[in-house]
């Protein structure tokens, strides 16, 4: 920072008064320098921006403060029985427009420190007889030596504005009270600072949000770790087991597996979502072969049930979703695996024979330490997309009814994750500003995983343990 800020303060005192006269009009530099089109087209730039700003960005710039005043009212005209709409603040608007707006304005400030130091050095090269690329030549660079930024260009725009503009304005809705009760444009919204995450961590008579939040972090945490693990390590051991030379059939189990990961996963769970429904076809045969009046017997099924509630009953339901996970993730993690033991040397194995060492062994002593090393970043970015694994939970879970009034209200049930319940409480309840919050909360906890975890994978030189 300190030597950018130099070069800005070197480009003032040693600038000619050209140089200076680029900090007003932005393409003055180029002019002197003889490069008009440059200079044309930065002066276009400079001049289209203070006419967006004045004309389009500001007007909701200003009202960032307090996110419009005016409300929407509808008034009757006698004369024509027509009804009239006043002008309005719509708080939505002004919010992701003025959102918007700032990153244009930080843009335009980067272009501008930028250009005045790009004169500075046209200064320079003028002075010391150095040629100075054309606007016909700096479009030639685009395609030759620079294509790296036209190639990058389209792609990093995209990521502004499907990415970075929606996560900077949900950051923003953390700290208003838009909800059900304040929904543009028919009603404002407003700031209310941390008054949101304050009421994520409260829990009373009539606010459970508290409750809700510490039980369903630890069910996604539990999950995560649960639904990463099991399919790591049941793919491996299947993957060796298929791989074994005393297992007949290899080609024609890899062929199912094959055929099993080319169903959509949506498919899949829709339908073992049914078969294990209250009156599925599981149920049907638990009922027939006595199962259910053993598990009732028991006291594992309630009294009062004539099914097993697979999908529909805490505890019975985190238990069938980790295991139904595993049997749609197996397959990929076994194929996955088969490659990458394939290619752990002979010469390993063998040496570890020679020296004594039991199949155990060398599945704990070489095949595993070589897996980790070469899926360590892809396990670790299995377990961050199990803790926002939308597919597995809802759709196993549609039908899942809580009964416990402090999950109730706050609109969660004990199988959500902290993604289902932020979609249950925007698409369904309009609970944006809550939404929001758990939204941040989880990106949190989601980057915080990602950097020690690769800080401890990638740290330091272990290629040369398996040479």
């Amino acid at each position: 920072m300190r030597r950018y800020w130099n070069e800005i303060k070197t480009a003032w005192v040693q600038g000619n008064l050209w140089t200076r006269l680029s900090l007003l009009v932005m393409g003055s530099g180029y002019c002197a320098c003889d490069r008009w089109g440059k200079g044309i087209l930065m002066t276009l730039m400079e001049v289209f921006f203070f006419l967006f700003t004045g004309r389009v960005s500001w007007q909701y710039i200003r009202k960032l403060n307090t996110l419009g005043t005016v409300q929407r009212k509808e008034t009757l005209d006698l004369t024509t029985l027509q009804k009239t709409v006043n002008h309005y603040d719509n708080s939505l608007l002004i919010l992701l427009f003025g959102v918007v707006g700032i990153l244009i304005i930080a843009a335009f400030v980067a272009l501008y420190v930028s250009n005045f130091k790009t004169v500075f050095r046209m200064q320079q090269m003028k002075e010391n007889g150095e040629h100075i690329n054309t606007l016909k030549e700096d479009c030639r660079e685009l395609i030759n030596r620079k294509f790296h930024v036209s190639l990058l260009a389209l792609p990093v725009l995209g990521v502004i504005l499907v990415n970075v503009i929606p996560i900077i304005f949900m950051i923003c809705v953390a700290f208003t009270n838009y909800d059900m009760d304040h929904q543009p444009p028919t009603y404002l919204f407003t700031w209310v600072g941390l008054k949101n995450f304050r009421q994520l961590f409260t829990s009373s008579a009539t606010v459970t949000f508290g409750y809700a939040f510490i039980r369903i972090l630890f069910w996604t945490l539990l999950w995560a770790l649960l639904a990463t693990f099991s399919t790591y390590f049941g793919g491996i051991m299947l993957a060796k087991l298929i791989n074994d030379r005393q297992v007949r059939w290899k080609k024609m189990w890899r062929t199912l597996f094959v055929i099993t990961i080319a169903i959509p996963q949506f498919v899949t769970l829709l339908l073992v979502g049914k078969m294990f429904g209250d009156y599925g076809i599981v149920n049907s045969i638990c009922s027939k072969t006595g199962l259910t009046d053993l598990l009732r017997q028991i006291g594992l099924v309630g009294k009062g049930l004539s099914y097993i509630p697979f999908l529909t009953k805490p505890g019975w339901a985190h238990v069938m979703i980790v295991l139904i996970n595993i049997w749609v993730g197996v397959p990929f993690q076994m194929l996955s695996a088969t490659g990458i033991l394939m290619n752990i040397p002979h010469e390993q194995m063998e040496s570890a024979k020679i020296d004594g060492a039991n199949e155990r062994q060398i599945f704990w002593k070489i095949t595993m330490p070589y897996m980790l090393f070469v899926t360590g970043p892809s396990l670790l970015t299995a377990l961050i997309a199990n803790i926002n694994n939308f597919n597995v939970i809802y759709l196993l879970t549609t039908d899942y009814v809580t009964s416990n009034m402090n999950y109730a209200n706050s609109n969660a049930k004990e199988v959500d994750l902290l993604v289902t319940w932020l979609f249950r409480l925007t698409n369904d309840y309009s609970n944006y500003k809550m939404a929001s919050v758990i939204g941040i909360c989880v990106f949190c906890i989601c980057a915080v995983l990602t950097l020690i975890g690769f800080t401890r994978m990638i740290a330091g030189n272990k290629e040369e343990e398996f040479q």
